[in-house]
C-alpha cells in the first residue's frame, strides 16, 4: 500500500480558537457561493449552473432572507474577485457547496469569508460534507461553523432562524458542527416530500454566462424533475445521499418550468439533473407527451438507466419528438464480473441494446467506462476501447475510478489509494494504483483510450445522420480546445490519414484562427 498524502487543507491553523463560535445576533444577508474548482471536465461542454443553490436561494428568500447567488466557478473568479463580491454584498452568512473534488476549494471560500469578517457564519453542504463532516470539522473547524447534511432547503432556513432566535443549533436536524473540542451531530433531517412546493430563485441566476458549446453557445439551464436513486451501485454517492428513495415533481409542473425558462430567460437547452428520471414509465411518458404537445422550446440532455431505455423501445420516437437530443447511459464496464462488482443490475447485452436504441432514434448517445481498477492492465484497457467501438456510442469517456471514501466499494479499494488529495478525485486523475501498472501508466492509457475511440468515431463521421455530423464536429472542437483531452485530440488530428474532409477542414480553420493570434506557422495535415 502506498503512503497516503496529507492534503494541505488538513493542516490545523492554531491562530483560530477551536471552540465553536457564536453567530451574530441577526443573520439577514446570505451569500451562496459555488467554489471555483476547475479540472477541464465539468466545464468542457459548457457552463453549468448550481441548481441546488437555485432551490436553497428560493427557500431562504421565502423565509425573509436577502440572498446573493454567486457562481464563482462559472465566472472563473479568483480570490480577489470573490473578496470584492463579499465586501460589496456584506453577508452575515456564507454557504458553499462542493462535490468531493471541489471540497478544498469550498473550504477555501469559507476561509476567505472569515478574513473579510470573522463574524460571518460559514456553512458547507452537498454529498461529500454529508458523509465526511467529521474529517472536515476535525481539520477545518476554525473556518467551518456548520455542515449541512442532506437536503439544504429546510435545514439552512431552520438553522438561521434558530441562530436569530438565540437558540441552540443542536436542536436543528441535519447538522454537524464543532463544539467543546469535538464534533456534534444532530438527527438526520427528513426528506422533502412535496418537490412542487419548493420555491426557486431563477431570477438571481446570472444567465448570460451559462452556455452549451455544442449548440453554438445556446443558453443552458440545469433542471430537475425528480430527486433520488433506488439503485445499489457500489461506487456511487447518489444512492447514499438520497437514502435509496425517489421523489418526483408532477409532469405538469416540470414542463411548465421549461416553458417559463425559455420564455423569460431565453433558455434553449436544459440538462436534466435527475439520476433516474425515467424510473416510472407512466410518469415519464406523460412528460414526453406534454413536451410534444406544448413544444416548450427547450432541448433536453439527460442521463438514465440502461434498463429503462430497453424497456422504452416502443416509445423512443417520443423521446426524439419531445426534444430529447442527448442521452447518457452508464455502461461502466464491458464484462459481467465487473458489472456485478459495481452492482449495476444490468447485463452486458442490455448495455449494447440501449445504445443501439438511442442511435436508432437519432439521439446523441453517450456512455462511460470506469477504468484504473486494481486488476486493470494495459491489455484490459485496450480491450475496453475495442468494446466501446463495438457498442458504437457517439461519445465514450474513459474515467478513472474515484474511490469516494463513503461508497460501498471503498473498503475493497482503500489499500490501492495513493492520495487523499480530494482535488484529484475528478474522474480524470488516477488515484488508485493497479497492481500491474504505475499511476503514470494509468493516466497515459486513459488518454490513449480516448484518443483511439474518438479517432475511430471521426474517421467514420460520414456514416452519421447530417445533424449528428454537425453535432460531432462541435464535439471535436470542444475536445480540441476546451477539455482535459485537448492535447490528445490535437495530436490525433495530425495522425489520422482517414479523417473525412469535413473534419480536416474544421481542423484547418481552427489552426488558422490560432495562427492569426500567435503568428505561428500552420503544420500541414498529412
Amino acid at each position: 500500500m502506498s503512503v497516503i498524502e496529507q492534503p494541505i487543507s488538513f493542516v490545523r491553523r492554531p491562530q483560530q480558537s477551536a471552540a465553536h463560535r457564536q453567530a451574530p445576533k441577526k443573520v439577514k444577508r446570505v451569500a451562496l457561493i459555488t467554489a471555483p474548482y476547475h479540472s477541464g471536465v465539468v466545464e468542457s461542454a459548457g457552463t453549468w449552473l448550481n441548481l441546488g443553490f437555485v432551490y436553497v436561494a428560493g427557500a431562504l428568500r421565502e423565509a425573509g432572507y436577502e440572498v446573493d447567488y454567486y457562481d464563482a466557478m462559472a465566472l472563473w473568479h479568483d480570490q480577489d474577485q470573490i473578496r470584492k463580491r463579499l465586501e460589496d454584498f456584506k453577508p452575515d452568512a456564507v454557504a458553499s457547496s462542493a462535490f468531493t473534488a471541489a471540497v478544498f476549494a469550498a473550504i477555501g471560500v469559507l476561509r476567505l469569508a472569515k478574513t473579510v469578517n470573522p463574524e460571518i457564519v460559514t456553512l458547507v453542504g452537498n454529498v461529500h460534507a454529508t458523509f465526511c463532516y467529521d474529517e472536515m470539522l476535525q481539520a477545518d473547524h476554525d473556518v467551518i461553523d456548520f455542515v449541512v447534511r442532506g437536503e439544504g432547503e429546510h435545514t439552512l432556513v431552520n438553522l438561521l432562524n434558530c441562530l436569530n432566535a438565540g437558540d441552540d443549533p443542536a436542536k436543528v436536524n441535519g447538522l454537524a458542527f464543532w463544539r467543546d473540542g469535538g464534533v456534534v451531530t444532530t438527527a438526520a433531517a427528513p426528506m422533502i416530500c412535496d418537490l412542487d412546493a419548493l420555491p426557486t430563485a431563477w431570477d438571481l441566476v446570472e444567465w448570460p454566462i451559462y452556455k452549451y458549446r455544442a449548440k453554438n453557445d445556446a443558453r443552458l439551464a440545469i433542471v430537475s424533475s425528480s430527486r433520488g436513486c433506488t439503485q445499489n451501485c457500489s461506487f456511487c454517492s447518489q444512492k447514499l445521499f438520497w437514502q435509496r428513495g425517489w421523489r418526483t415533481r408532477s409532469p405538469e409542473s416540470f414542463v411548465a418550468e421549461l416553458e417559463m425558462l425559455h420564455r423569460k430567460y431565453g433558455v434553449k437547452v436544459a440538462m436534466l439533473a435527475d439520476e433516474t428520471p425515467t424510473m416510472d414509465r407512466a410518469r415519464w411518458e406523460r412528460i414526453l407527451d406534454l413536451m410534444i404537445e406544448r413544444q416548450p422550446g427547450v432541448k433536453l440532455l439527460m442521463e438514465t438507466r440502461v434498463v429503462d431505455i430497453v424497456r422504452d423501445e416502443d416509445i423512443m420516437d417520443k423521446y426524439r419528438l419531445a426534444g430529447v437530443e442527448h442521452i447518457y447511459v452508464g455502461v461502466e464496464a464491458g464484462d459481467q464480473a465487473t458489472l456485478n462488482l459495481f452492482r449495476k443490475g444490468t447485463k452486458v447485452a442490455q448495455s449494447r441494446k440501449a445504445i443501439d436504441l438511442i442511435n436508432q432514434a437519432d439521439i446523441v448517445s453517450e456512455t462511460s467506462f470506469v477504468l484504473g481498477m486494481p486488476t486493470d492492465t494495459r491489455e484490459s484497457i485496450a480491450n475496453t476501447v475495442e468494446l466501446a467501438k463495438m457498442y458504437d456510442p457517439d461519445m465514450a469517456f474513459f474515467l478513472a475510478i474515484a474511490p469516494w471514501p463513503y461508497a460501498d466499494l471503498y473498503p475493497e479499494l482503500k489499500d490501492y489509494v495513493v492520495t487523499r488529495d480530494y482535488s484529484k478525485y475528478n474522474l480524470v486523475q488516477p488515484v488508485i494504483k493497479p497492481t500491474a501498472m504505475t499511476i503514470a501508466e494509468v493516466e497515459s492509457e486513459l488518454a490513449m483510450a480516448s484518443k483511439k475511440f474518438f479517432m475511430h468515431k471521426f474517421e467514420n463521421i460520414e456514416k452519421l445522420t447530417p445533424w449528428k455530423q454537425e453535432f460531432m464536429l462541435s464535439v471535436f472542437d470542444i475536445l480540441m480546445n476546451h477539455s482535459y483531452l485537448s492535447h490528445q485530440m490535437k495530436d490525433m488530428a495530425t495522425q489520422s490519414k482517414k479523417m473525412p474532409e469535413s473534419v480536416r477542414n474544421m481542423i484547418k480553420n481552427v489552426k488558422a484562427a490560432k495562427r492569426a493570434l500567435s503568428n505561428e506557422p500552420i503544420a500541414p495535415l498529412p
